[in-house]
């Protein structure tokens, strides 16, 4: 197997190839029944020539050729109608075929996006990671038409035309197997060395294009705020500007190998059309047999010239295929053990066992032979400045990262050694900035539990202070959201995503500063929700206003990866010059200095 030196990936033409021929394997029957109706479409047509020549020698020879003129005929017809049947059925095969091929390379793809790592999605535009799919899957169709349906009839066509020709005039067949095999050379070393460079260089902005538009478009509500969208259009006129150069590049290379064919195909037309008229001045060719040869030749013409198009073609779908294949190759960057079991949590208890733990391209890491223990059904808060560690920690008991060494328990079991979809399952998590789908609310509030009841829904939400709002939206919980929620406030969102974590019922609850968002009345119910939701459960919070953690068992104060302070809010507080009394006056004295204002 070759590999690109510059990326490391596999070469892309071999890459391409190998993936889409691991699909067709799937389906062998369909594939084996294209290929043979089409192979026999083309055979229908390599023997027209031979009896167009026989019509020609019939016709001239008077009226007594009368009878050979109709066979001819006939034999013509019966094999257009070959070609015609044999085209037809080719293409319904090939559609049911290559719908299939789409629709699990389409489903693949996105069942492998959904398992990448966290940091993959953080490195990549969805915009682009979109393009990248739907154009893979276009150019996976116009590249299964490019094999089956136009190379496959090309070779047959040119392999049996020679030996036809040759046949009858050896000189003849060498003539146009040796043109043929130089027009074929060149316009795939055009293709592969002179075109392909650009094309995938103009595809990779055009992914970058992707990217772009996705960002400001999602970003709107931002550039609103500040009046940019001048800056925003001047941003994008600025990589529209180099995927045009790119892509100008592209097709011009395009159209000096065009060029170059053409050239050949002339050279090669001239040939065979100088050898028949000499073969037929020697009285070793009939009138027939001239007509013969120029029908033969015109086939040949046409398919060689189809030849450099199905070849710029398959160049074309391999580029646009190239990344999305790629993306395949990927490793999920957090995958699940081979011997993985399910995850089924009972006390709660969370044990981080000399964890050392570093983020990539990072080269001191932020936990360094880190211990420590949630009992279960302990409420915990973590607190600290800005990078201490207290978001990692929960992405680390959510498996969202694997740790460098060292384990985290649940229960004395090791999460590594769990299904990651089982151990998120047992924990609900509410985000400082709730992410919406663009669905209703109803489904929105049951993404944790899809089977819950309408009642089950409106009690979660009663819970979380989101129902009489809900009410009074036009469509109530069949209310669409819109994307990422944007149709609703914030306040609304994190409501929402509190009733989500209620009815998700699992035993180890997270929230990341759940009433970040909510006015004092607000903040005052949910809290009250909150306290009756973590009876009896593994609670950890994360807490920016430490006035949210002062009912917690414990506190954890966190600095660069440490647990520095530990224990409950009176003890941290009484603790002279401790680092929770530091931060609890800061804020203190902040909140008295805004209230002044």
């Amino acid at each position: 197997m070759s590999y690109d030196t510059q990326t490391g990936r596999r070469e892309p033409f071999r890459a391409v190839l190998g993936f889409i021929f691991s699909h067709w394997a799937r389906q062998p029957g369909q594939v084996a029944w294209v290929a043979g109706v089409t192979i026999a479409a083309t055979l229908a047509e390599l023997f027209t020539p031979v009896y167009a020549g026989r019509l020609v020698d019939a016709a001239s020879s008077g009226g007594g050729g009368t009878e050979a003129a109709l066979r001819a005929l006939g034999a013509m017809m019966v094999l257009a109608a070959i070609m015609v049947l044999g085209r037809h059925f080719a293409f319904v095969g090939l559609t049911t075929m290559t719908l299939r091929t789409m629709s699990d390379v389409s489903q693949e793809a996105f069942a492998r996006l959904q398992r990448f790592s966290t940091d993959w999605h953080a490195n990549n535009f969805a915009g682009s990671t979109v393009r990248k799919i739907t154009r893979g899957m276009w150019a996976l169709d116009l590249l299964t038409d490019t094999i089956l349906i136009a190379l496959l009839p090309s070779l047959v066509i040119l392999l049996g035309m020679t030996v036809v020709l040759a046949w009858h005039w050896p000189a003849m067949g060498l003539v146009v197997a040796l043109g043929a095999l130089a027009y074929i050379g060149l316009t795939l070393a055009l293709s592969l060395r002179f075109v392909a460079p650009a094309a995938r260089l103009g595809n990779a902005w055009d992914t970058r294009l992707g990217g772009a538009l996705a960002d400001s478009i999602t970003c709107n509500p931002v550039v609103k705020a500040y009046g940019a969208e001048a800056r925003e259009d001047l941003r994008l006129a600025t990589v529209v500007s180099k995927w045009s150069l790119r892509t100008r590049r592209a097709w011009l290379r395009g159209t000096w190998s065009g060029t170059g064919q053409n050239v050949v195909l002339l050279v090669l037309r001239a040939a065979v059309i100088g050898l028949v008229i000499w073969l037929w001045s020697n009285g070793q060719a009939s009138p027939g047999d001239v007509a013969f040869v120029l029908t033969a030749y015109a086939v040949v013409h046409g398919y060689l010239r189809d030849v450099g198009q199905h070849v710029h073609n398959l160049q074309r779908s391999v580029n646009d295929m190239e990344e999305l294949v790629a993306m395949h190759d990927l490793p999920y960057g957090v995958p699940d053990a081979k011997a993985a079991t399910e995850m089924a949590v009972t006390a709660g208890e969370i044990a981080f066992k000399d964890v050392t733990f570093h983020y990539g391209g990072h080269v001191e890491p932020l936990y360094r032979d880190f211990s420590l223990t949630i009992h279960g059904g302990e409420k915990v808060g973590l607190v600290g400045r800005s990078g201490s560690g207290k978001t990692t920690f929960v992405k680390l008991v959510q498996r969202l990262y694997d740790v460098t060494s060292g384990r985290i328990a649940i229960d004395e079991v090791d999460i590594a050694s769990a299904t990651q979809a089982s151990l998120r399952q047992q924990i609900a998590i509410v985000q400082q900035e709730p992410v919406l789908f663009h669905r209703s609310l109803a489904e929105n509030i049951a993404y944790g539990r899809p089977g819950a009841s309408q009642a089950q829904v409106e009690q979660a939400a009663q819970l979380a202070n989101a129902h009489e709002f809900i009410m009074r939206l036009p469509k109530g919980y069949a209310t669409l959201v819109g994307e990422r929620g944007i149709k609703l406030s914030g306040g609304e969102r994190q409501r929402v995503a509190l009733a989500r974590a209620f009815l998700a019922d699992a035993p180890i609850l997270i929230l990341d500063e759940a009433t970040s968002s909510l006015d004092s009345e607000s903040e005052a119910l949910i809290q009250q929700a909150m306290e009756r939701l973590m009876e009896g459960r593994t609670t950890i919070v994360i807490a920016h206003r430490l006035s949210t953690v002062r009912a917690m068992d414990r506190i954890l104060v966190f600095d660069r990866g440490r647990v520095v302070e530990e224990g409950p809010h009176e003890a941290l507080l009484a603790a002279e010059n401790g680092a929770y009394r530091a931060l609890f006056e800061k804020q203190v004295s902040e909140m008295a200095k805004g209230l002044a204002v």
